[in-house]
């Protein structure tokens, strides 16, 4: 009721009708694209794999590794069942941890990286 004629005729472009319009609006989202394709690349994919690699490393837990659980406990696994860990934090002192809350294994025989 209000549009005038000028700006009827306009709306049609506007909306992304024809070959010109579908240029628009790869123009328009393009960028767009380009922004989620590198935040997957540079951070979704490596978060992904670290992730694989924990869980393969917790997996591949063995007697005499060192781990550090989720709650900052450090010790040396002496026993592994398929949920649990028994782990010596101390000479005379074991505890069992359910695996999934182990944070970091350190292989047997491996050097501290500052050595």
């Amino acid at each position: 009721m209000f549009a005038t004629p000028a700006s009827a005729q306009t709306t049609g472009a506007a909306t992304g009708a024809g070959p010109d319009g579908f240029l628009s609006l790869l123009v328009n989202f393009g960028p767009l694209l380009l922004v989620f394709v590198a935040f997957y690349f540079m951070i979704l994919r490596p978060q992904q794999l670290r992730a694989r690699n924990q869980a393969a490393a917790i997996n591949a837990v063995k007697k005499g590794d060192s781990v550090v659980t989720a709650g900052g406990i450090v010790g040396k696994v002496t026993k592994v069942e398929d949920r649990f860990v028994e782990v010596e934090i101390a000479p005379t002192t074991r505890i069992r941890v359910v695996k999934a809350t182990l944070a970091e294994v350190t292989p047997l025989g491996s050097k501290p990286a500052n050595d």
